[in-house]
């Protein structure tokens, strides 16, 4: 049999706080309408994103929507796993039909080596798609 001991009674045993887990930016995860945001900017632009839905100005909206930038690669007897891109948000324009890609991030995480170059591999490879980053400021 398995226990698995709450926040607040391990703190109590151990004697010190453990940290809900946080990523190197120091973003907490957020629910939102039954979604897990890895950010409160995330979760936020959601909620304005659900608001455009409602009054038409926008349709499809999907999270989290996965993007293969390069596929599993055998080298040498090794297994290199596929890359993707996951998109925070994706939906359809309803004036022009665009497919907008959307990613939010902060004036420090837009700055990360490799999300920058998982963005030059998405447009790279799906041109068809408009990708607009949000930058979003405290």
């Amino acid at each position: 049999m398995t226990t698995h001991l709450s926040k607040e009674v391990y703190e109590k045993l151990v004697g010190k706080s453990i940290d809900i887990k946080t990523n190197k930016y120091h973003n907490k995860k957020t629910e939102y309408d039954g979604i897990i945001f890895d950010s409160k900017k995330e979760s936020k632009r959601y909620w304005q994103l659900k608001q455009l839905e409602k009054l038409g100005y926008i349709k499809d909206l999907k999270t989290q929507v996965p993007y293969l930038l390069i596929d599993t690669i055998r080298y040498k007897g090794k297994t290199y796993p596929k890359t993707q891109y996951y998109a925070d948000f994706q939906y359809t324009e309803v004036k022009t039909g665009r497919v907008i890609v959307e990613d939010v991030k902060s004036e420090i995480t837009r700055k990360d080596k490799t999300y920058r170059l998982k963005i030059k591999l998405l447009l790279s490879k799906y041109p068809e798609i408009d990708f607009e980053e949000i930058i979003w400021y405290n």
